[in-house]
């Protein structure tokens, strides 16, 4: 039986992640397309995508809808085409001559490129896809089976809803731990001070830094309603039964992760 020939483009933490964690799989057909990763298999020119039949775009956000249009030149209709952007409108508003499918893993670190990505990335992860106009096409079982042997969990849900959520467990955190960061520049005390809590709080302030700024310019509106929600529920707690109030996050806060 053929096996599912496979090209990921772009080796940075996600991409190189994804190559490696399908490679000791062994059950694909791999090609990486890197202008920096060198290795066997790995190459510079998307025309060794040409008889892929899944192709992984793990490029930044700013670069991914140009790699899709080009794609269009190097794929059959029959290819199926993922990216794993952190924001699915802006990759929604347009039908390619191949099955596109957008989605997005719930998995990273602080860290990027080749030399931070690891094949146990995806494992327990969640991995959420948004079908283009809500149609599920039938080759998603194919991109499902995928996700589910790098050891992700497949999750549905529209572009508007994904990035509303992203918006409030990504985006705004992100934001918020830059502030914090910025908040103490000028407190050498707190500084000095600033122990195991305070870098777990305000680790996502280490985020890379285009990828950052392509979420607060792509995601705005979002980031700002998450920002005022955050505002209200900070008043709540200065202004209500405070113990009450934390007790009931507290709770909430247990469930959710253990």
């Amino acid at each position: 039986m053929k096996k599912i020939k496979i090209g990921v483009i772009g080796l940075g933490l996600i991409g190189g992640s994804v190559y490696k964690s399908l490679k000791i799989i062994g059950k694909y057909d791999l090609i990486g397309i890197s202008r920096t990763v060198k290795g066997d298999n790995i190459y510079n020119d998307y025309k060794f995508l040409s008889d892929c039949d899944v192709v992984f775009v793990c490029v930044p956000m700013n670069k991914t809808l140009d790699i899709l249009d080009k794609l269009e030149n190097y794929l059959s209709e029959n290819s199926i085409v993922t990216d794993v952007c952190s924001l699915k409108r802006f990759v929604s508003k347009k039908k390619y001559l191949y099955k596109f499918i957008p989605s997005h893993p719930m998995a990273g670190t602080e860290n990027s490129g080749w030399d931070a990505s690891f094949p146990d990335l995806f494992k327990g992860a969640k991995w959420m896809i948004t079908p283009l106009n809500g149609v599920v096409l039938p080759e998603q079982e194919v991109l499902e089976n995928i996700i589910e042997d790098m050891g992700a969990k497949v999750v549905i849900t529209s572009p508007e809803e994904h990035d509303r959520a992203a918006a409030l467990i990504s985006h705004m955190p992100m934001i918020v731990a830059q502030a914090l960061c910025q908040n103490i520049k000028d407190n050498s005390i707190a500084q000095i001070m600033a122990s195991s809590g305070f870098k777990d709080t305000s680790r996502l302030a280490l985020s890379n830094t285009e990828m950052a700024e392509d979420m607060v310019l792509m995601n705005r509106d979002n980031i700002d309603d998450a920002v005022n929600s955050l505002k209200n529920n900070i008043n709540v707690l200065l202004n209500g039964n405070y113990k009450e109030d934390a007790d009931k996050i507290r709770n909430f806060r247990k469930n959710l992760y253990d």
